[in-house]
């Protein structure tokens, strides 16, 4: 089984209770807008995978590509920033998405979190939100979830607060 924190839209800000929330994780997954500062301090802290999003600059695109694609134990995970969800991929990636599916689609950018099963294509989108505090949204979130062999399983919601933090866990089973 393997721990998954996933995070984005960070631009430039990491609250410290990330690492209070990602303890227990064996990986933290970057969905894009890193921001100066962030990718180093997380892969300090665990192994690190990420792409890159539309503010990042040249230090963070020689590191982390514009599309990831791999494996995780039995799951065949796709993350990239700007990617859409279901019913509206972005046409950079709708091709791909429909000829050669994956399980996990991981995308970043609206600063809007959403988890939803794509019934067409059989591929569970996640975005973690925003975990920044740039931006127009309301409040920090980010993600945990299991891999188990073919399985997602014991997706938490993790929100943060501008001031302190609240821990609201919202247990999603798939």
């Amino acid at each position: 089984m393997t721990k998954i924190g996933l995070i984005s839209d960070t631009h430039g800000y990491l609250d410290d209770a990330v690492f209070k929330h990602f303890a227990p994780c064996d990986e933290i997954w970057h969905a894009g807008d890193f921001g100066e500062g962030v990718a180093e301090k997380l892969a300090a802290f665990k192994p690190l995978r990420g792409v890159y999003g539309n503010i990042d600059g040249t230090s963070i695109r020689k590191d982390f590509p514009l599309n990831l694609r791999f494996r995780c134990e039995e799951v065949d995970a796709w993350i990239t920033h700007i990617g859409g969800y279901p019913g509206r991929y972005n046409p950079a990636v709708k091709p791909e998405i429909y000829t050669n599916p994956p399980q996990l689609f991981i995308t970043g950018h609206s600063h809007i979190l959403k988890v939803i099963y794509d019934e067409k294509i059989k591929c569970l989108h996640l975005n973690p939100g925003a975990a920044g505090k740039q931006g127009w949204h309301k409040v920090q979130t980010l993600m945990r979830f299991e891999i188990d062999g073919k399985k997602i399983q014991n997706l938490q919601v993790i929100e943060l607060a501008k001031k302190g933090i609240i821990e609201a866990y919202k247990e999603v089973n798939n």
